[in-house]
């Protein structure tokens, strides 16, 4: 699991004063590119090659609210991967007493910059699957 800290701004909150609905899947987008990284990848370096990965999927459900200045962890799994798609889950938790905030899911499929499904490159996919294994491993 690749978890990530941030603190709520201002600017996601709306006129209840909660964070915006919309805002929780910026947080997973934040998600998905640190467990990139881990996986000794950088967004740049993918689009660079031509290979976006657009979502064709994406689920949150709403539990607790997160307000302004709250500080939270974004918790991803990466749920299934192959080499034409990978799939997130996602937990929010807001850390002044540990509440879920939001659960998601995501699914993401590579593709080419005309929008073509492609496969990804063992260059690509041997990083990713190392990651992904440990990570299934440790959960057993």
């Amino acid at each position: 699991m690749i978890t990530i800290r941030d603190r709520v701004r201002f600017v996601e909150t709306d006129m209840m004063g909660v964070v915006h609905h919309a805002n929780y899947l910026r947080w997973f987008e934040m998600g998905r590119v640190a467990y990139l990284r881990a996986c000794g990848i950088t967004l740049g370096e993918l689009m660079a090659a031509g290979i976006i990965f657009p979502i064709t999927e994406v689920k949150a459900q709403y539990k607790n609210s997160c307000t302004f200045d709250d500080d939270f962890e974004v918790q991803v799994k990466m749920s299934a991967f192959n080499k034409a798609k990978m799939e997130f889950d996602y937990k929010v938790i807001r850390l002044r007493d540990g509440a879920v905030a939001v659960e998601g899911h995501t699914r993401n499929v590579f593709t080419d910059k005309e929008g073509r499904v492609i496969r990804l490159e063992p260059r690509w996919f041997d990083k990713i699957q190392k990651v992904y294994a440990a990570q299934k491993a440790a959960e057993e």
